[in-house]
Formats: C-alpha cells, sequence, structure tokens
C-alpha cells in the first residue's frame, strides 16, 4: 500500500512592477490594467481539474508567489482564499503566506489580506543600501523597504524578509549592514542567499562587477555566524528561523511533497495511488490561461530521476536523511542507490547511520559533486 505524502498549494501571480534584471522566475509587466478578476476566476478552475488527482487529501499549506502577488486587490485575494476553501480541504493550522515587495504595499488592503486568511507574509527587501537597490534595479529605497516592514509587523507577527548578498559593489560591511537591519525588526524567518546570474536573465548579458568567490565566501561566513550570535537557526542552505516558525511550505519542498501549481507558469508535483510521480507544468501565454488552456505538459518522473529529486530537494535541509523516508518518498528500495551512496561516503559528502544519512561540510560546499553522483 502506498503512503501518499503530505500536499501542498502553490498559486502562481505574474505580474510585476517591473523585472528585476536578476529574475529568472515567470512573470512580466502588465502594459495595461491587470485582469484580477478573470485570473482568478480560471486559477480556480484550475484547481478544479487538478484536485481530482490527488485523492480527496487535505492540503497542508498555501503559498502565493511570483511575480509580486501583493499587486492584487483585496477583493481579489479574498475570492481567491474563499473558492480554494469551496475546493478543498484545508488543515486546520494551515500556513497561508503572500509574497510581496515594498512598493506595492497598500497598507489597509494588507490587513483584508489577513482578515481573508494570509496568516504569513514574504517580503522582498533584497538590500537595505539604496545605492545597492539600484543596482540591481529594485524600484524602492531604504526608508521605504522599512516603512514597509514596520507596517507587516503591525498586520502580523510571522513575516519572512528576504535579503541577498554578492551584489554588484556590495562590500562585506554591506552585507553585515543589511542583516543588523533585518533583524531590528525580528521577522521570524530570514531568507539569506547569494545573487546569481541565470542564462535567462538581464543580468547575464551584462558585465557586473560582482565580488570575487573568496569575498563570496568571506560574506557567507561572516553572516552566518551573526545570524546565529543573533537567534537565528539555519536549517536549509539560504533559511534562517526562529523557534518554531520554519516556511512549512518551502519544508514540503525540501521533504519532497507533494504540492499543486495553478496560474501561469506553475509547477506542481503529484503522487499517484501506484507509486508514480508526475510534473504539472502549466501554460506561461496568460491569454492563453484565461481561456482555459491551462495544462502545458504532465511528465512521469522516471525511476531513475526519483533518487537525484529527492536528494536535490533533502540535502538543502540541515538535518538527518532517514532511510525509511526516501523509501516512503520515492517508492524506491535502498539497494537500488547502493553503488552511489558507497561513492558519496568514499568522497566524505555524507556519513551513514543505521537509519539515515547526513550530509558533511564538505557535502554541502560541494553539493553538486555530491548530486552528480546520483545522476548516473
Amino acid at each position: 500500500m502506498i503512503k501518499l505524502p503530505p500536499i501542498s498549494l502553490y498559486i502562481h501571480i505574474p505580474w510585476c512592477i517591473k523585472k528585476c534584471g536578476y529574475c529568472d522566475f515567470y512573470s512580466y509587466v502588465s502594459k495595461r490594467e491587470i485582469p484580477e478578476t478573470e485570473y482568478i476566476k480560471n486559477l480556480l478552475k484550475d484547481l478544479e481539474k487538478d484536485v481530482k488527482l490527488i485523492h480527496q487529501r487535505k492540503i497542508n499549506n498555501i503559498f502565493i508567489g511570483g511575480g509580486t502577488p501583493s499587486l492584487l486587490h483585496n477583493e481579489s485575494i479574498k475570492t481567491l482564499i474563499q473558492g480554494i476553501k469551496k475546493r478543498v480541504k484545508l488543515c486546520k493550522y494551515s500556513e497561508i503566506t503572500i509574497e510581496s515587495n515594498p512598493k506595492s504595499i497598500e497598507y489597509k488592503r494588507f490587513r483584508n489580506y489577513k482578515k481573508s486568511g494570509i496568516n504569513r507574509f514574504s517580503l522582498g527587501i533584497q538590500t537595505f543600501n539604496s545605492n545597492l537597490l539600484k543596482k540591481i534595479e529594485r524600484t524602492y529605497t531604504k526608508k521605504e523597504a522599512i516603512e514597509a516592514i514596520k507596517e507587516i509587523k503591525k498586520i502580523n507577527s510571522n513575516f519572512n524578509i528576504d535579503i541577498m548578498y554578492g551584489l554588484p559593489d556590495q562590500s562585506l560591511q554591506n552585507v553585515l549592514s543589511d542583516l543588523k537591519n533585518a533583524i531590528r525588526y525580528n521577522p521570524t524567518h530570514i531568507s539569506w542567499y547569494q545573487l546569481t546570474t541565470e542564462p535567462n536573465t538581464a543580468f547575464y548579458k551584462k558585465d557586473l562587477c560582482l565580488p570575487t568567490e573568496n569575498m563570496i565566501f568571506k560574506m557567507c561566513k561572516k553572516g552566518e555566524k551573526f545570524l546565529r550570535k543573533s537567534g537565528y537557526i539555519k536549517y536549509e542552505i539560504s533559511s534562517y528561523v526562529k523557534s518554531k516558525y520554519k516556511c512549512r511550505h518551502n519544508l514540503n519542498y525540501w521533504h519532497f511533497g507533494d504540492y499543486i501549481g495553478i496560474g501561469c507558469g506553475a509547477h506542481g508535483k503529484i503522487t499517484k495511488v501506484n507509486g508514480e510521480i508526475i510534473r504539472t507544468i502549466k501554460n506561461k501565454n496568460i491569454n492563453d490561461f484565461i481561456n482555459g488552456k491551462y495544462l502545458e505538459a504532465k511528465n512521469l518522473i522516471s525511476e531513475k530521476d526519483k533518487a537525484f529529486e529527492y536528494f536535490m530537494n533533502a540535502f538543502r535541509l540541515y538535518q538527518p536523511i532517514y532511510k525509511k523516508h526516501f523509501q516512503e518518498r520515492t517508492n524506491i528500495s535502498i539497494s537500488n542507490i547502493k553503488n552511489q551512496i558507497k561513492k558519496a561516503l568514499k568522497n566524505k559528502y555524507i556519513v551513514e547511520n543505521k537509519n539515515s544519512w547526513e550530509t558533511t561540510q564538505k557535502g554541502k560546499i560541494f553539493l553538486n559533486s555530491l548530486l552528480k553522483i546520483f545522476l548516473n
């Protein structure tokens, strides 16, 4: 009997005020008024189709991402949450997150978001340095960023702040100053990660003056030490948390849980009762989506790829990976990966206990090399 994993819901809102040069997520700037009503209506229809695949499982958590979801008016969010509750069962203490950025905040709107059921906010600050904000093409100032955080705190105690390091012309002092500014407002969660220039972004084509690898390493080590001393526990490669406030939706990803993905460009992962795992990709064309063409592709994950995809997620976490959990989530026997495990042990990327594996410090540093072992 297959044990189906927990399941979450991801909702993609594709619109932005401005497309940032480093962003490789599916989003675009609308030159016309956002068709909110039509989009929400079709999001719910998209959900109805995927609900048939989940075998009446309750949704653990909801994450509204983008793009900039906080561009939507409160009536749209209210309609969306109410519509979801009519179509699926939510767990009693579901975490419902919405992403936002300081330029899109309308404070009355955010209070109404909370009334509609939003109980976690994720605020994309990136840096408190106004000069650096210009260099990464953000549309707000340090003052606006701080005002946004203060307003979020009034609305909801559980919130995340996104901060980046390795920015163009950024110094170690700038990095530590950003972290000091962030913890001053006592967020429950901090996502702190390095700027990367992906091939399909505008920054990839620019000659940016990025910090050297040695400087990036110093930024990472000094920043981690500062966060640790400030009471933030690192539980994932780029996530730091106080007490019990780990992001449940992201944890579901890292634990190789299932998730429905609805909206333009959204991805999903759903385990079938026979143990097969399918990936879904939704239509990226907004006009097609609004006209009812939701699914772009649905693919079956091969047995060969299951182990790689599982470890690609699980190795991000700073905790043991239990062998029983691996077998439950992939429906693969441990004997099928014994050669890969042997090689990972030989390279000292992992250590093995009776019931679990755990990545070593070397394994975290050379994570890509570790993962390549499971591609073979």
